[in-house]
C-alpha cells in the first residue's frame, strides 16, 4: 500500500501594499507647516525688516518718505536729553524690578515649602495678581499713590504723617512707585517658579546635609540655592525682557511725567510715532529695543542649547 509523502506547500509572497501617492508622506508635514511659517515670516520678521527700513530714511508725517539717511535718526537720537532719561529709567527701574521680584518671590516660596497650615490659600494669593493685566493693576495703584485719597489718607488715620509723600506726582518718588506696582504684580510669578524648583529638590540632600553639621541655613545656601540658579536664571530673562519692554504701567500711571522721571523707550516710541508722527523716530526706538531684548535673550537661548546638546 502506497503511502504518500507530505510535500510542502510553496507559499508566495504577496507584494507589500504601495501608496498610490509615494511622496504624500512626505509632503503632509511640509503642507502642514508652510502657512505658519509664512504667516511668522511676513508679519514676524518681514514687518521687522520693514521697521529696521524705517528708520533709515527721512520719513516724518503722514506721507511716506523713503529717502534713505544711514544712522542719522540713531545718532539724533541717542542726543535727546528725552531718550538719554529713558533709557537711565529703565536701568534703575529694571534693577529695583528684579531684585524686588526675585527677593519678595523667594522669600514667598521658602515660607510655602514648609507646608504649614492654609499654604494653598496664601500661595493663591501670591497669584492673583498674575490673573490681572498692566492695565487694570496700574489703575488700582494709580487711586491708591493719590496724593489726595488711597494711601495717604491710611498714613494720616495711623498718624504717620512723616510718610506721606506726593508720590506719582513727585519726581523722587514716581519711579519708585512704578516699582512697587510692578513688583506687586509679577512676584508671584517667581514665587511659583522658586516653589517648583524648591519641591523637585530631594529631600535626601537636605538631609545630608544637616548630617553634617550645617544648619538650616548653611543648607540653604551651599546646597538648595545652588540647584535653583537655572531657575533664578530664567526668572531673570523674563523680567528683564518685561521691563525692558514696558509700556502699559507707565502710560496708565504716569504717562511718564513728571517730566521724563517714569519716561520709558516704549511710551516714547508710542508718543513719536503716533502722536508726533515722526515714523522714523519711533522706529528707530522699536529697533533700540529689540537689540536691547536680544542682547538679554539670545545668550541664554545659546546657553540653553548648549545644555541640552550636551546632554
Amino acid at each position: 500500500m502506497a503511502t504518500a509523502t507530505a510535500q510542502p506547500i510553496a507559499t508566495e509572497r504577496l507584494p507589500r501594499s504601495r501608496s498610490v501617492f509615494p511622496a504624500w508622506d512626505q509632503l503632509t508635514p511640509i503642507l502642514l507647516v508652510t502657512p505658519s511659517v509664512v504667516l511668522i515670516a511676513i508679519f514676524v520678521y518681514g514687518f521687522i525688516a520693514y521697521t529696521g527700513f524705517v528708520s533709515l530714511t527721512k520719513w516724518v508725517g503722514l506721507v511716506p518718505d523713503y529717502t534713505l539717511v544711514g544712522l542719522r535718526n540713531y545718532v539724533r537720537l541717542f542726543g535727546l536729553e528725552r531718550f538719554q532719561a529713558d533709557m537711565w529709567n529703565t536701568a534703575r527701574f529694571t534693577a529695583l524690578f528684579l531684585a524686588g521680584c526675585l527677593v519678595l518671590g523667594l522669600g514667598a516660596a521658602v515660607l510655602l515649602d514648609q507646608r504649614l497650615r492654609g499654604t494653598t490659600i496664601f500661595q493663591n494669593i501670591f497669584l492673583f495678581p498674575l490673573a490681572i493685566s498692566f492695565i487694570v493693576t496700574g489703575t488700582v495703584w494709580r487711586w491708591i499713590f493719590n496724593p489726595n485719597y488711597g494711601l495717604n489718607v491710611l498714613l494720616h488715620n495711623a498718624h504717620l504723617d512723616f510718610l506721606r509723600n506726593g508720590w506719582l506726582t513727585s519726581t523722587k518718588t514716581a519711579l519708585y512707585s512704578l516699582v512697587i506696582a510692578a513688583v506687586w504684580q509679577m512676584s508671584g510669578f517667581c514665587m511659583a517658579m522658586f516653589l517648583a524648583g524648591l519641591r523637585g529638590i530631594p529631600e535626601d540632600l537636605r538631609e545630608a546635609a544637616r548630617v553634617d553639621g550645617a544648619s538650616e541655613l548653611q543648607a540653604f545656601w551651599f546646597v538648595i540655592f545652588p540647584l535653583l540658579r537655572p531657575i533664578t536664571l530664567s526668572a531673570v530673562i523674563i523680567l528683564g525682557h518685561i521691563s525692558l519692554k514696558i509700556f502699559d504701567l507707565v502710560f496708565v500711571m504716569t504717562f511718564g511725567g513728571p517730566g521724563y522721571a517714569t519716561d520709558m523707550p516704549g511710551l516714547y516710541m508710542f508718543i513719536a510715532t503716533f502722536r508726533q508722527d515722526l515714523y522714523n523716530r519711533g522706529a528707530a526706538i522699536a529697533m533700540v529695543l529689540l537689540i536691547a531684548v536680544a542682547v538679554l535673550i539670545v545668550p541664554y537661548l545659546i546657553w540653553n542649547l548648549r545644555g541640552e546638546a550636551e546632554r
